[in-house]
């Protein structure tokens, strides 16, 4: 049996921080834990896992994450800076080295004048951050499965 490409990359992602001796915690609106619960899959996960919040409403976002209230009132939840102040707030609320968000619309219907697909992923690091717009195609489960592929890809690179 092989491991599935989010596997192996969640995998990759592990190592590299258990060889910084970091840690992670991960931030998640459209995909609902499951970058979180892609991490912990991999055997090991504990050594560099602080753990995820589950931030979809927006109130959560402001509420426990930190994310601005006066920006999620103009722009709405699927925004760059958004993506940016969730990896942070997670990183902060948690004391991880590293966070990572996700914020999106994974339909069916256009989310704050966003249209179905759009995704901001952010990571924050200890030596740098990362936040990018993806556009994914297809139906609600196959763009949440993007964007945790995304996700830990993009943490890849900050790693």
């Amino acid at each position: 049996m092989h491991a599935s490409p989010t596997y192996e990359a969640a995998a990759q992602v592990l190592a590299a921080l258990v060889r910084r001796g970091w840690t992670i915690a991960v931030a998640e609106s459209l995909t609902g834990g499951l970058a979180t619960s892609a991490l912990v899959d991999v055997p090991g996960a504990s050594a560099a896992v602080r753990g995820g919040v589950v931030a979809y409403s927006t109130e959560v976002k402001r509420d426990a994450l930190g994310v601005d209230a006066g920006l999620l009132d103009a722009v709405g939840a699927v925004d760059v800076t958004v993506a940016w102040q969730m990896a942070d707030g997670v990183r902060r609320m948690l004391g991880a080295d590293v966070g990572v968000s996700t914020t999106g619309v994974a339909g069916p219907e256009p989310q704050d004048g966003q249209p179905v697909g759009t995704v901001w992923i952010a990571v924050v690091t200890p030596s740098g951050e990362s936040t990018t717009l993806h556009v994914f195609a297809g139906d609600r489960p196959a763009i949440r499965r993007q964007a945790v592929a995304a996700a830990l890809a993009e943490t890849i690179r900050q790693l």
